[in-house]
């Protein structure tokens, strides 16, 4: 899947596409037909720049909802012709997900289209699941005979289909299968059901994993074999190391730290910055500035997993370093300095900002950071993240130090927050929503009655709206 294309944040495309509240309060009041326009372009064309983590679906549904939009669109890309030709999980996950919450508020034709296309899609699984959630027995057991052809009776077919029930995401369908009247399905299902079970056991029994000899110097031989190959393994031989190693071994691994091969050196870094050894951060900065790209990466991760006061010293010194090690110092102190070093923060976090945009994965720490610290000066770039980001879990946490750090945020973002894709987000709003705004009152009882909302979300508007919170 090609990374979106994201519209301007001023844009009703553009926050719609980052999920953000304004995107609903601003499609309420547009035309209607443009705003199922651009309902219509994020639910077809993801904008997600990771799909796996970050929330749409329910926010989408619920625009869908309060606008009466039709689900056309919605079909004609499930059933396009394309979806023969790519089947990957991101072209209709989405608009799946999108259609599963607003089976469950129902609407009957986001049902029938989601069993439809259980029984022809090329996504078919997650429109199942989807289903499983939702629909009754009748309409789950309508679609064992359109789901069972997919798999041929013959070996390769049967071997797909123990696959297939055994990582089975919701189980219910099969389980129902497995009981149904007609024998041929249940004993199939049944057959795949048992085997799944057998390959499980299996697997247990024989575990696999790294297995090196049992020496300091076999270790570093797997890992540097393991890079050889293309695969990172410093990390699993460290832990190896942890177990192997004792003290007379500590002048080798310091020497294959100083000048070793890589997966020598990237282990032994790894391993001694694990273990606080005294010696781990000169090695470090050594490495972060004379090795291997490969080298001076693992340095500089291994650096962030130190939890000593040496590293958080260490970090004043090297915060404004102009490098990948200088970087690495400003989120060590985000996440462990002290109030004294909100300086540094603050100037990590405004460089990060001017050199790499507001979606740079550096700021997630350091938005985090300021927060903690609670930075009242950083509260015009938290707002510029806040605003830009494309990444609504970025913006979440943006939204959480703002919460800390900006006197205006009650009033301001956390209004629109009540209305944004991320639950997090939502929680966050609920507790700090000035209720002076009619429409927040409004959100916060929607909220607290939509079954489909997260039990924080509920339980942070009920600490406001309960028989114990100040009336609103």
């Amino acid at each position: 899947m090609f990374d979106p294309v994201i519209a301007p944040s001023g844009t009703l495309l553009g926050l719609l596409q980052r999920g953000r509240g304004d995107g609903t309060l601003h499609a309420l009041t547009a035309p209607r037909a443009e705003a199922l326009a651009a309902l219509n372009h994020c639910v077809l064309r993801d904008p997600r720049h990771d799909w796996q983590v970050e929330n749409r679906s329910l926010y989408y549904a619920r625009l869908y909802l309060d606008l009466s939009g039709e689900l056309d669109e919605i079909e004609r890309h499930l059933f396009d012709a394309e979806d023969i030709l790519d089947d990957c999980e991101s072209r209709t996950g989405l608009a799946l997900a999108v259609l599963g919450h607003l089976a469950s508020y129902g609407r009957r034709d986001a049902l029938e289209l989601l069993r439809r296309y259980a029984a022809s899609g090329s996504n078919w699984a997650w429109a199942l699941d989807e289903l499983a959630l939702r629909d009754d027995d009748a309409g789950l057991r309508a679609l064992a005979v359109p789901v069972l052809a997919r798999f041929p009776a013959d070996p390769e077919g049967e071997a797909a289909l123990v696959a297939q029930v055994r990582d089975a995401f919701e189980p219910r369908p099969w389980r129902l299968w497995a009981d149904d009247s007609r024998e041929s399905i249940a004993k199939r299902v049944r057959a795949a059901q048992e085997q799944g079970s057998f390959d499980r056991w299996q697997r247990q029994l024989r575990p696999t994993g790294p297995r090196p000899g049992w020496s300091v110097r076999a270790v570093f031989e797997w890992a540097q074999q393991g890079l050889d190959r293309g695969a990172a393994l410093h990390v699993p031989a460290a832990r190896c190391l942890t177990a192997v190693a004792g003290p007379e071994d500590r002048p080798e691994i310091l020497q294959a730290a100083r000048d070793g091969g890589d997966g020598a050196r990237c282990t032994a870094l790894r391993y001694l910055a694990d273990s606080n050894d005294p010696d781990a951060l000169d090695l470090i900065e050594a490495a972060a500035t004379g090795g291997t790209v490969t080298v001076a990466e693992a340095a500089v991760d291994a650096f962030e997993r130190m939890r000593s006061v040496a590293a958080v010293e260490r970090a004043r010194r090297w915060a404004e370093r102009p490098d990948a090690l200088g970087a690495a110092a400003g989120r060590m102190l985000a996440c462990r300095g002290g109030t004294k070093d909100s300086e540094l923060v603050l100037g990590a976090l405004r460089e990060a900002v001017r050199g790499e945009g507001p979606d740079a994965p550096t700021l997630w720490t350091l938005v985090d950071g300021a927060g903690r610290l609670g930075i009242v000066c950083a509260a015009p770039v938290l707002r510029h993240v806040y605003r830009e980001t494309a990444s609504s879990h970025l913006r979440g946490r943006a939204a959480r130090a703002l919460a800390a750090t900006d006197p205006s945020f009650p009033a301001g973002f956390a209004v629109e927050c009540l209305w944004d894709c991320e639950e997090s987000t939502r929680e966050v709003a609920a507790r700090h929503a000035e209720t002076g705004d009619a429409r927040v009152v409004d959100q916060l009882r929607r909220l607290a009655s939509d079954p489909a909302e997260e039990a924080e979300v509920q339980t942070a508007v009920r600490s406001r709206i309960g028989p114990d919170a100040p009336a609103v």
